[in-house]
């Protein structure tokens, strides 16, 4: 089973997150980074973890989840596989290389290249407005959802 756990604050994030869900199907479970617990990572079978990046960090709900889990799982995981989706504003790699760091502390393998959607929010009022995900990104995180499912269900990771 795929745990896609997501964050967002102005919809970007768990657009993703719910595309790449609809692409896995039954191979999924979404999970809001709030509620995830460490059973929930023990669970999995492999990860994607979308969220955006907030003053070129990730957000801090999605590492406020890692810090509660990072523990209790270390050890338990090694060598599952995990891919990102990050929203951003204008650039997203704070919050991708945050998120490698922690999941090469776990020993997970990366499974597909970082996603990281660019919605040009420049100014105060667009950085906090609710966004609308192009229907070319939707489509690229249905497809990751789906590739990191399948991928699940015949070994390959």
């Amino acid at each position: 089973m795929l745990a896609i756990i997501w964050h967002s604050r102005t919809g970007t994030a768990e657009a993703l997150a719910r595309a790449a869900k609809d692409g896995a199907g039954d191979g999924a479970v979404l999970l809001c980074a709030e509620d995830v617990s460490p059973d929930d990572l023990l669970e999995a079978q492999g990860y994607l973890f979308a969220c955006p990046e907030n003053l070129a960090t990730m957000s801090g709900m999605m590492k406020e989840m890692f810090d509660r889990c990072y523990y209790p799982v270390l050890g338990k995981i090694e060598g599952r596989p995990y891919a990102t989706l990050i929203a951003a504003g204008s650039d997203g790699s704070g919050a991708q290389a945050q998120i490698d760091r922690i999941a090469k502390g776990w020993r997970l393998k990366r499974a597909a290249s970082p996603v990281i959607v660019n919605m040009d929010a420049q100014t105060p009022e667009e950085i906090l407005a609710q966004k609308t995900v192009p229907p070319d990104r939707l489509a690229e995180a249905n497809e990751l959802g789906e590739a990191l499912a399948e991928g699940l269900e015949l070994g390959i990771f």
